[in-house]
């Protein structure tokens, strides 16, 4: 590989999961404040908030129940329409523009119809699902055609992998090629969390502001990464 093809590969590997990361951490505390609780990117949290409201008898919002179900079917249907796509240049440029393009049906509903007083409400309702369903198809495009990266989701998966890492690393006991896929992988990681952690606050802080124009964010960079995602990489 020259080193305008390695640099390009470096830039994808590097910088598009970070993006992608930084995007979740937006969605998801965006979509927490605005929908009512609704966490679109964490299922496992939204099951631990679901059991520990129903279990109290205190919880009846319709969007956090529809969460699992709706994560689900997405996800279900986007592995039936793209899993079969050879080329993971082309399902991951197919993915990255139904990822934008979700949420930025989401933010529309949300510049047409917020602030959502009433989270219950069909339209409200309607939007975070949109949320959910970005977030499904981010996740899918992590394992289709993002395969050797981190998640840009789910960040304990992720700090493992970076402790893992980085013990390797101390150890040294690798090959060298090992060891440069190990720090290339920690680097990566990292970027993620960094990446997930400021969408958070970027998010929180502009929710505060804007309440569901916050939305822009997250669309602003879903559309970023369709172009980054378009470079040819290697063992993406």
């Amino acid at each position: 590989m020259n080193s305008g093809g390695m640099t390009s590969w470096l830039s994808v590997r590097l910088w598009l999961p970070a993006i992608l990361s930084t995007t979740a951490g937006a969605v998801d505390v965006i979509g927490f404040l605005v929908f009512g609780g609704l966490l679109t990117a964490h299922i496992t949290g939204q099951l631990v908030v679901i059991a520990a409201h129903y279990v109290t008898g205190g919880f009846g919002r319709v969007g956090p129940i529809l969460v699992v179900p709706v994560f689900v079917a997405a996800l279900g249907v986007i592995v039936l329409l793209f899993g079969g796509i050879e080329s993971k240049s082309k399902s991951r440029r197919a993915l990255l523009v139904l990822h934008a393009a979700l949420l930025a049906a989401c933010l529309g509903l949300g510049f047409r119809f917020g602030p959502f007083r009433n989270a219950d409400t069909p339209v409200a309702v309607l939007a975070g699902m949109l949320a959910v369903a970005a977030m499904a198809t981010q996740n899918a495009l992590g394992k289709l055609a993002l395969v050797k990266s981190p998640s840009t989701a789910v960040m304990t998966t992720n700090t493992t992998q970076l402790i893992v890492d980085v013990a390797a690393l101390l150890r040294s006991a690798e090959s060298p090629d090992e060891l440069g896929e190990t720090l290339l992988r920690a680097r990566v990681t990292f970027l993620c969390m960094a990446g997930f952690v400021g969408g958070c606050v970027a998010g929180a802080v502009l929710e505060l502001r804007f309440g569901a124009g916050a939305l822009v964010l997250p669309v602003v960079l879903a559309a970023l990464a369709v172009p980054l995602g378009e470079q040819k990489g290697k063992n993406l």
